[in-house]
């Protein structure tokens, strides 16, 4: 009786252990419903486009969660194809991995139980992966993986019926360590296939679009450093596209013209037409406009058609290149022509003219002191023909960007700057020259002949826009380890706004009183370079109707180090006229 009764009771404890662990079965699988729901309901829901790397590791994230609460794992990860490798690389998010841990599962297509279900396109259960074979290249160990359920990620593309027409597997998709020593069953695989299906089209969706979201970024941050202003019009001649240049040339703010009809957001009607020309199926045009913003820029504008899958004209982009220094450029050179033109001319008229003088006088009608007179007219005239001609050949090879030869020689730079002076006298009777030169100046290491082309150009320069006359003063003084020379005059002076441009090439200062005045608009821009061939620095102080003072500072000691490859004392300079003859005072 004692023993049927225990007997009894032990039954009734079974049962009711029974029943406890249904109840908790039917609680767990209501759960494991509403979860796997929820997911679908995500997955659904995914279909909305990431647009960011964030968003895409912020879903994984969830869906990996979602899928190790479903599967009761404590681990999962997601690898895919790399294409250019061969490769399975796991990616960052993953469940239960640290980020050195995902770094370091990867494997190729040709290895492991990844590759094996990436190639065949079917699952695996492993229920021992240390002591699997297969596993050896994925470093389970060092991943503490017990058990894997691997399934492929398939991405597969359907007609309008709904039928798959085309498969394609994109990598595969681990989870790890069934808890409570559990093992991975067959159900398990049916609910992890779905669910890879979608997690393969959220990837493979978001990656693409991802891609072209960084293109277009990288388009538009490409487009709006661009020094040239890009103007994109629609078939509706909206405008779609305005970079920062384009909206800087027609004085637009940033919030503006985007989505505007074009006659709204530019009013210039040379645009205007250029747009409509190309959306009327005519050809790509280029075509030059002036721009007053607040000052007057040229630009080359050249527009090219957009068309469409149809063939049709879909829109038209438009660049906008600012050529106005180019067109500045081209138009001082064609005076440069002009005038150089004019300054060859004028000495060789006059000792064309001389010199049939002096052969026509056959009677001897001039006495010796007129034929002398003559003769150093001649040579004066011809001293600036050769100055004109070193000038030029200077800025050839300054334009070509060969160095200026120096050959280096320690000289009295007082006498140097008394002979410029009495060579620049001859030239004028309206100017009074004064030189104050430090009692104890240094001689001073550098070209002696440069050095006397830097001075000439200068006194020749106050000379010239000082046609009043006044006084021109020449002040040498040593400053520290360098020597300072400066040219002052009372002349016409310059413009605040065109002291920056006065050591550029072809440029000559712009005034009334200037245009009176001939020059070749390159005596300044060589008298920079020759200074600065010596390491130094020359600068201009000025003030309009007042007068004008260039300063140039040179070291007193210059060396043969110090050229970096010019030629120096001792060494033959590479000079354009014959190196064993002396130019004439005041020339180079």
């Amino acid at each position: 009786m004692t023993e049927q009764t225990t007997s009894g009771r032990q039954d009734d404890e079974i049962r009711a252990e029974l029943d406890r662990l249904r109840a908790q079965i039917a609680e767990l699988q209501e759960v494991r419903r509403q979860l796997e729901a929820e997911l679908q309901d995500t997955s659904s829901s995914a279909t909305a486009p990431i647009t960011t790397s964030a968003e895409l590791e912020a879903t994984l994230r969830w869906f990996l969660r979602r899928v190790g609460m479903i599967l009761q794992a404590e681990k999962a990860a997601l690898m895919l194809y790399e294409p250019e490798t061969g490769g399975l690389v796991a990616q960052w998010p993953a469940l239960g991995l640290t980020e050195e841990e995902v770094g370091i599962f990867r494997v190729r297509a040709t290895q492991g139980i990844s590759g094996q279900v990436f190639r065949e396109s079917r699952p695996i259960i492993t229920d021992d992966a240390t002591s699997d074979p297969r596993t050896v290249k994925e470093n389970v160990a060092l991943l503490n993986v017990r058990n894997v359920l691997t399934v492929p990620l398939v991405i597969e593309r359907k007609d309008a019926e709904g039928m798959v027409v085309e498969k394609n597997n994109i990598g595969v998709f681990h989870v790890f360590n069934k808890r409570n020593n559990g093992r991975f069953a067959e159900e398990d695989i049916t609910l992890i296939t779905a669910l890879a299906k979608s997690a393969a089209s959220v990837i493979s969706s978001a990656k693409l679009y991802i891609a072209v979201s960084d293109e277009k970024r990288e388009l538009e941050r490409t487009l709006q450093g661009m020094l040239a202003g890009v103007l994109v019009v629609g078939a509706d001649s909206r405008v779609r596209l305005m970079n920062s240049a384009a909206r800087h040339i027609f004085g637009i703010s940033a919030d503006d013209g985007t989505g505007k009809p074009l006659s709204q957001v530019i009013e210039d009607e040379a645009v205007h037409e250029l747009i409509r020309s190309c959306l009327s199926g005519s050809s790509e045009a280029t075509a030059e406009l002036s721009v007053f913003s607040p000052e007057e820029r040229i630009y080359q504008v050249q527009t090219s058609c957009l068309t469409g899958d149809n063939g049709d004209v879909a829109g038209v982009i438009a660049t906008f290149n600012d050529i106005t220094e180019l067109r500045s450029v081209e138009r001082m050179k064609s005076e440069f022509v002009s005038t150089v033109s004019h300054e060859l001319r004028t000495p060789l008229t006059s000792i064309k003219g001389f010199i049939r003088t002096l052969l026509e006088d056959t009677d001897g009608y001039y006495d010796r002191d007129t034929q002398l007179e003559f003769y150093n007219i001649i040579d004066a005239e011809c001293d600036r023909l050769v100055r004109l001609i070193s000038d030029l050949l200077n800025l050839s090879r300054i334009e070509s960007g060969r160095a200026l030869d120096l050959v280096l020689s320690e000289f009295d730079l007082a006498q140097v700057i008394n002979q410029v002076v009495e060579s620049q006298r001859s030239y004028t009777h309206r100017h009074e020259f004064e030189i104050i030169i430090q009692d104890d100046l240094s001689n001073v290491t550098a070209d002696r002949d440069k050095m006397d082309q830097i001075l000439t150009n200068l006194l020749s320069n106050a000379i010239k826009y000082s046609p009043d006359g006044g006084k021109i003063t020449v002040h040498a003084r040593d400053v520290g380890d360098n020597i300072a020379v400066s040219i002052s005059d009372e002349g016409i002076g310059v413009a605040e706004e065109q002291i920056s441009r006065l050591f550029t090439r072809f440029h000559r200062v712009d005034s009334r009183d200037s245009r009176k005045q001939y020059g070749t608009g390159i005596g300044l821009h060589l008298v920079k370079h020759l200074v600065e061939a010596h390491k130094g620095e020359v600068s201009v102080e000025s003030k309009l109707g007042v007068g004008s003072t260039f300063t140039f500072v040179l070291p007193r000691g210059l060396s043969r180090d110090d050229l970096s490859g010019q030629s120096a004392a001792g060494e033959p300079a590479a000079a354009e006229s014959n190196p064993g003859e002396s130019p004439p005072a005041g020339s180079s």
